[in-house]
């Protein structure tokens, strides 16, 4: 179902209409933008203006759940409130934002909304999943533990934000010094003295035997990184600046650039490529970035920038 739902959906009016929103007059009335709902910071009531921010960019990052309902009939309060609690105790490794399609109905025709309540998944900007009519209040933990399972892998801040829950929920409890783990210091040895296929080695280990295991993907990917920008050539970029449409030249250049730290220039090029591309190529310029990304701090302006950047790409 959400394959074929990916297909009908067009959010892209939503977007141009913010875009419009946001180029008002100064003075003018402002843009109505969403309302941090009772749920806390992982629950907003969305609107047509902010859509693009409150639901499209924060679902390059995390599970958006669009909660669809209409205030002319009788609203499901026992599942709302469930939702609710739910997105609260995830502690950001989902968001959910809550659509009064009778008061937001551009979002409603975007989605093709035929009954309420209906929840709609949100993956990279582009439904993944769909319910229509009600999950019964008692079932909604189930279903939102089944849909993070299944999205983990893609999506690597979903465990981020179930270790913040745990965190909170031990927050009172004495901090245990944990014991070092032998596996990440041969690691981290094998860095130190430049052996990166050695060190690649030891990580990977790690993921086969842990796949869950963040410290591990986050570290492989710093190696990975630090290899090929040894081998990086400045000349790559000068290539790619006199073949636009080569999508492989333009991650090559980009991989140049960042190892020469320029950072938004690596950034803003693949932007571009995936602005200008459609397909596998297009996947392909957006999967690099998005690795890229992963590289920094998940608080660096640079990578905030270029993920709004990305979102107004793609959509």
């Amino acid at each position: 179902m959400s394959s074929a739902m990916a297909g009908a959906v067009d959010l892209s009016g939503l977007k141009a209409r913010a875009e419009s929103a946001g180029k008002q007059p100064s003075g003018g009335a402002p843009a109505a933008g969403g309302d941090q709902a009772a749920g806390g910071p992982y629950v907003v009531d969305a609107t047509e203006q902010g859509f693009q921010d409150e639901v499209l960019e924060p679902s390059l990052q995390v599970p958006v759940v669009v909660e669809l309902w209409a205030s002319r009939y009788p609203r499901e309060e026992q599942l709302s409130a469930e939702l609710e609690r739910l997105a609260a105790a995830g502690g950001g490794a989902w968001l959910l934002a809550r659509v009064d399609i009778d008061t937001q109905p551009r979002i409603a025709q975007a989605f093709r909304v035929q009954q309420v309540p209906m929840i709609v998944v949100l993956v990279g900007g582009q439904p993944a999943d769909a319910v229509n009519g009600a999950i019964p209040d008692d079932r909604a933990a189930e279903w939102v533990a089944s849909l993070l399972d299944a999205l983990r892998d893609r999506m690597p801040a979903i465990a981020e934000g179930e270790q913040r829950a745990a965190a909170g929920a031990d927050a009172s409890a004495e901090p245990e010094e944990e014991p070092e783990d032998p596996r990440f210091t041969a690691a981290e040895d094998a860095v130190e003295q430049g052996d990166y296929a050695a060190a690649e080695a030891a990580y990977q280990a790690i993921l086969d035997a842990e796949p869950a295991n963040e410290q591990a993907k986050a570290a492989l990917a710093q190696v990975r990184f630090l290899a090929r920008s040894e081998q990086a050539d400045p000349s790559a970029i000068e290539r790619a600046d006199a073949a636009p449409d080569d999508v492989d030249a333009q991650i090559a250049a980009a991989n140049a650039e960042l190892a020469a730290d320029r950072v938004e220039q690596a950034f803003s090029r693949l932007v571009d490529t995936v602005a200008r591309t459609a397909g596998d190529d297009r996947d392909r310029a957006r999967g690099h970035l998005v690795e890229l990304f992963e590289l920094f701090p998940s608080d660096d302006q640079r990578v905030s920038t270029a993920r709004r950047a990305l979102a107004r790409a793609l959509f």
